[in-house]
């Protein structure tokens, strides 16, 4: 399981001109789903997320995490987080996880980081075309792998 974290001040997503997610403070979390992936890496990874302490203290540290700021966040499926681009120009994606393995996982992932935050947490709508806006914060951004938490 890949993810991409960005920190944002605002974020939404639109799917055929129907906005279906939107928040201010908090994260935009695109995920990227392997079929290898398990329950583990749903719990490892929703823990980690939520506990990233990639937002300022009162000193202007980073220093707090979603969870102690009370952020929102939105997740988003994206299989192109496991593109293979070592051949050629055009991206294999033969690494990224079918619809009938990722949607379960997606939707394990998002039930877990809604228990770990204590709230809902918004989503896209997997396979959907989605217009991702973001008004990144810092920027910050921040990519996770969990095939490389050891």
């Amino acid at each position: 399981m890949k993810a991409v974290i960005q920190r944002v001040t605002k974020a939404s997503v639109t799917i055929e001109g129907q906005k279906v997610a939107n928040i201010n403070s908090g994260l935009l979390v695109l995920l990227g789903i392997v079929d290898d992936d398990t329950q583990d890496d749903i719990k490892w990874l929703s823990n980690k997320i939520s506990n990233l302490r990639i937002f300022s203290d009162d000193a202007g540290v980073m220093n707090t995490s979603l969870l102690q700021t009370k952020g929102d966040a939105i997740v988003v499926s994206q299989f192109t987080l496991h593109a293979s681009t070592k051949k050629g120009n055009r991206p294999s994606y033969i690494y990224a996880a079918k619809p009938n393995i990722a949607i379960p996982l997606y939707e394990a992932f998002v039930a877990q980081l809604e228990v770990d935050l204590g709230k809902k947490v918004q989503t896209g709508q997997f396979g959907a075309d989605m217009k991702v806006e973001l008004r990144n914060d810092g920027p910050v951004t921040i990519i996770i792998d969990t095939k490389d938490k050891t």
